[in-house]
C-alpha cells in the first residue's frame, strides 16, 4: 500500500484528488479536489457518502438536488487556504450536487461512508471555531469547519490545520485506531497538504507516521508538498513540520466505524510529556494567521 500520494498521484477525471474508501483499500473516508474554470461547473452525486464542499479558491454555487427538494448556497469562498475562513456546504448522502463558479477555483469535496441522510445546509464562516492549539514552536492554528461538536454530520469530521514556518504540529504523536470507549475512537485519516512560496519558490514539510503495534503498521516518512496527499489508516501520525520560511496548511478528513462521532486520540508515551512543557511557552505571535469574520446583525 502507498500512503503518500505526491501531487498528481491520485488524478481521476475531473479531479486533482480522488480519494475514495475503494482507492485507499479502507471503509468511510474520501477526499475530492475540483479545479472548475470560470464559468464552469461540475455535478456529482453523494451516493452513500455524506459530503461538505469546502472552496480552497475561489467561490462557487452549491445546488443540491435530493429527497427533501432543492437547496441553493452561494458560498463567497477566499483568495486562497492562507487568507481566511471560507463558508461550506453540507451535501447528504443519496442527493446530487452542482458546483458551478463564475470565477472558477479549487473546491475540497471532503466525504465519509453514513448511514443516516442529515438535510442540507450552509455553514457561514462566522461560524467556524478558530483554536490555537500548543504553544512555542508547537503552535498551529485549527479551523474546526467540520469537527465533532461543531457542526453535524452522521460520521464525517474534517478541519484545516495551519502551521507556521518552522513549527511542528500533529505533536506529539498521537492515533485513532482502536475502540477504547471514551478514550480512543477508531478514525481513518486522509491528509491534503498546501504551502506558501517564498520569492516563487515552493514551499515544502514532512509527515510522520510510525507503527503503533501488531497489524497496525503504517510507516512513512515523507517530503510533502502542495498537493500532495497522505493516507493514515492507522498508526502513530505526527509530527507534521514545515521548513522555515514556509507555512504550512493541511486538511484533515476523518471517518470510521464508530457510533460516536468523536475526535479521541492516544498521544504516544515517549512524547506526551511534551504537552506538560507548553504552559510555560507563549503561542507563536504569528497566530492566528487570520480569524472568522464577524457574525453579521
Amino acid at each position: 500500500m502507498t500512503y503518500h500520494l505526491p501531487a498528481g498521484r491520485a488524478v481521476a477525471g475531473p479531479y486533482a484528488v480522488d480519494v475514495t474508501p475503494g482507492t485507499a483499500g479502507w471503509g468511510y473516508s474520501s477526499l475530492r479536489v475540483l479545479q472548475v474554470p470560470p464559468g464552469g461547473a461540475h455535478t456529482f452525486d453523494a451516493g452513500d457518502s455524506e459530503w461538505i464542499v469546502l472552496p480552497l479558491s475561489g467561490g462557487c454555487t452549491v445546488a443540491v438536488d435530493g429527497e427533501s427538494g432543492h437547496d441553493t448556497f452561494e458560498l463567497t469562498g477566499r483568495t486562497g487556504v492562507f487568507d481566511g475562513v471560507t463558508d461550506f456546504a453540507y451535501v447528504p448522502r443519496d442527493a446530487r450536487a452542482r458546483v458551478s463558479s463564475a470565477g472558477g477555483g479549487r473546491f475540497a469535496l471532503t466525504g465519509a461512508r453514513c448511514t443516516r441522510r442529515l438535510p442540507a445546509r450552509y455553514g457561514p464562516a462566522s461560524d467556524v471555531p478558530v483554536e490555537l492549539r500548543g504553544t512555542g514552536n508547537c503552535s498551529r492554528q485549527v479551523n474546526n469547519f467540520g469537527a465533532a461538536g461543531t457542526f453535524e454530520c452522521d460520521r464525517l469530521i474534517a478541519v484545516e490545520v495551519l502551521t507556521p514556518g518552522g513549527n511542528w504540529s500533529s505533536f506529539p504523536p498521537h492515533k485513532h485506531d482502536e475502540h477504547r470507549p471514551g478514550e480512543e475512537s477508531v478514525l481513518e485519516e486522509i491528509y491534503y497538504f498546501e504551502f506558501t512560496a517564498h520569492d516563487g519558490t515552493p514551499g515544502l514539510g514532512y509527515q510522520r507516521v510510525s507503527p503503533s503495534g501488531p497489524g497496525r503498521d503504517t510507516d512513512v516518512l515523507a517530503e510533502v508538498r502542495g498537493g500532495d496527499v497522505v493516507l493514515i489508516p492507522d498508526g502513530w501520525h505526527g509530527p507534521s513540520m514545515a521548513v522555515p520560511g514556509h507555512h504550512m496548511y493541511y486538511l484533515n478528513v476523518m471517518a470510521g466505524p464508530e457510533d460516536e462521532r468523536a475526535w479521541l486520540i492516544r498521544d504516544h508515551p515517549d512524547h506526551a510529556w511534551i504537552r506538560d512543557t507548553w504552559q510555560d511557552q507563549a503561542v507563536d505571535p504569528r497566530l492566528p494567521l487570520y480569524t472568522a469574520p464577524e457574525r453579521s446583525a
